[in-house]
């Protein structure tokens, strides 16, 4: 057997830090984030018709929350990425 027909190992390097944050996904998936947070707001807003000086702080980061999952989930599901 002869060795010299096996090629070289090509080792790339991972998925960095850097890399991720630069990505194109990861810009969507925030930009969703945001969308759904102010979303979640907005429909806790006028939905419960209260004055901004009656609401709870927890209830506004509640419903923030709760979109900005919302927007995660739109952003990285297999449809959203043309994967369906």
């Amino acid at each position: 057997m002869d060795i010299s027909n096996f090629k070289d190992v090509e080792v790339k390097k991972g998925a960095g830090l850097k890399t991720i944050f630069n990505g194109k996904q990861f810009r969507r998936t925030i930009i969703f984030m945001l969308i759904g947070a102010v979303a979640g707001f907005a429909y806790f807003y006028y939905t419960e018709g209260q004055h901004m000086e009656v609401l709870a702080s927890q209830d506004i980061f509640k419903s923030a929350a709760l979109g900005a999952l919302f927007g995660i989930f739109i952003s990285n599901s297999p449809c959203a990425r043309g994967a369906c």
